[in-house]
């Protein structure tokens, strides 16, 4: 049998909260070794996507099939501390709030027990033409699901 690596794993739902780990490249830092400020963003945009397809939420096929896609309509960081080189991260997203075209999402960023970084953001399902829609259906069920810490049927 040959060496193969271990499959990817991927976040995992931890009650109502998915958590996502993530470590700290030379690419994500500037000359002083810290994290550039916009890499925060990348790595809570991993962990949103990740909770996604843990949850059953295939964002590709709602694209391919014409039904729309998720766009950022709103987001509050803020910054308390820095991430730097080789840091292990671990991003703690919760949902707040379900409606009907959007979903409310908070996420920490914690090294260790230290909060480096909190964000808040809102994401509105958009038809292809750009405008508000209604999730697909099932969806808003498995974010209350997960609002709630409920275990998703995928």
């Amino acid at each position: 049998m040959a060496d193969v690596p271990p499959p990817f794993i991927p976040g995992a739902f931890v009650g109502a909260a998915h958590h996502y780990r993530a470590r700290v490249y030379f690419e994500d830092t500037d000359l002083s070794g810290i994290v550039y400020h916009a890499n925060y963003l990348r790595y809570m945009e991993r962990a949103r996507s990740d909770m996604l397809r843990l949850a059953g939420i295939d964002q590709r096929a709602a694209m391919e099939s014409g039904e729309g896609a998720w766009a950022v309509t709103d987001l509050t960081i803020k910054y308390r501390s820095p991430a730097k080189l080789d840091d292990d991260l671990l991003v703690v997203s919760t949902v707040e709030a379900v409606r009907g075209a959007s979903v409310i999402i908070a996420q920490r960023i914690l090294r260790g027990q230290d909060t480096l970084t909190e964000g808040r953001v809102t994401a509105a399902f958009l038809s292809p033409e750009g405008r508000p829609r209604r999730q697909p259906a099932g969806w808003a069920d498995r974010f209350t699901a997960i609002m709630n810490g409920e275990t998703i049927p995928c």
